[in-house]
């Protein structure tokens, strides 16, 4: 898919903590594994339960999961647009991803020293975002005088380009995010190719270490995401980095004894593919059970082509029911009965936990 978020923040706010934790978590069970690229890009399994209650209802010989990348971006400074702190490199790297992992740090540590000398997590997040803002603002202003110098040759698409960047250019000034400026899908067009960093999408990731006494700071954390739409996911990167070096039955019996279903590790893989605006489907046989990641409202057709491009090219229609029929009934062969096995077509759109076979002649 080629999807992938970067873990941005400051220094010392724990970003590598988490992203090491993230890449080298020996997974719940043996059918998660992962692999690192290099040492700031880790490819991570995302956890999925429905995965074992399928192969539970069909035999198969293997289970496998989907995956989402994570990029671990080095700590932004002030002053990182102007170049500081090797600021351009950076902020480039911010470019090259698809969606936004920003760390906030939300707990005291008297051998971590703060950049800004304290503790204090909506000072934090306005520094990034005022360097994202200052970037984008530059990037912009480079395509607005050159677009303005081409509207006199009367080309319409330059013209509506020239206004949608105006547009984007005095949210910027009064410091709000491209994401947040309200662009059409129209609008977005003139924009798309400029990857500006401001407008993709953000998670917060709070950082803490004592969970009942950083309470004051996580609340301000969320009550300035909730103002502008975003989501939270609470976490202690020391934790975290712990359990991601248990053994699965040490760290079940962690789990048990903490009343906890999950790790914030595992929430925070899901809440980032969301954020991608991603879902799954799978496919199931007696070789093995799939998991598939593709974007919100894609249609069969380019659903099949993720597995094979001729499963694309040569498309004729897909066999599917969803997870949770096959759930509800309890076999393959009580779906069939029942009825809920459909045949769909080219213009099908495929829903998160279709199970599909997909028919195909090249």
């Amino acid at each position: 898919m080629g999807l992938n978020c970067g873990i941005v923040g400051l220094p010392n706010v724990g970003k590598s903590t988490i992203f090491n934790a993230l890449t080298s978590a020996k997974a719940a069970s043996a059918n998660y594994p992962f692999c690192t690229i290099d040492p700031n890009v880790g490819i991570v399994t995302v956890p999925d339960q429905r995965l074992d209650k399928i192969a539970e209802l069909i035999t198969t010989e293997k289970i496998v999961p989907t995956t989402v990348e994570f990029v671990d971006i080095a700590g932004l400074v002030k002053g990182a647009s102007q170049g500081e702190g090797l600021g351009n490199q950076f902020l480039g790297h911010i470019k090259s991803v698809n969606a936004v992992l920003h760390v906030v740090r939300c707990f005291e540590k008297s051998d971590i020293v703060h950049v800004e000398g304290g503790i204090n997590p909506i000072r934090d997040i306005e520094i990034i975002n005022t360097e994202l803002i200052l970037a984008d603002l530059e990037t912009v202003e480079k395509r607005l005088m050159k677009n303005e110098k081409l509207t006199k040759t009367g080309d319409k698409n330059i013209i509506a380009s020239v206004t949608t960047l105006k547009k984007i250019r005095d949210a910027l000034n009064n410091s709000i995010p491209v994401r947040l400026a309200g662009q059409t899908d129209e609008e977005r067009k003139h924009i798309d190719d400029l990857h500006l960093l401001t407008a993709k999408p953000v998670l917060y990731v709070i950082n803490v270490f004592d969970y009942e006494k950083d309470k004051p700071f996580i609340d301000t954390v969320i009550n300035y995401s909730l103002k502008e739409n975003s989501k939270c996911v609470v976490i202690s990167g020391d934790i975290e980095a712990e359990i991601s070096q248990m053994e699965p039955a040490e760290r079940k019996t962690y789990y048990q004894e903490m009343e906890i279903e999950e790790s914030g590790l595992e929430r925070l893989i899901r809440e980032t593919y969301h954020l991608l605006g991603l879902i799954t489907y799978f496919t199931a046989g007696p070789k093995e059970i799939k998991a598939w990641t593709i974007k919100q409202g894609t249609k069969a057709p380019q659903a099949a082509g993720v597995i094979h491009s001729d499963f694309e090219r040569g498309f004729i229609c897909a066999e599917t029911y969803n997870y949770h029929d096959l759930i509800s009934v309890g076999s393959e062969q009580k779906v069939k009965e029942k009825g809920f096995l459909r045949l769909e077509g080219k213009e099908y759109i495929v829903k998160d936990g279709d199970i599909m076979h997909f028919r195909f002649n090249v």
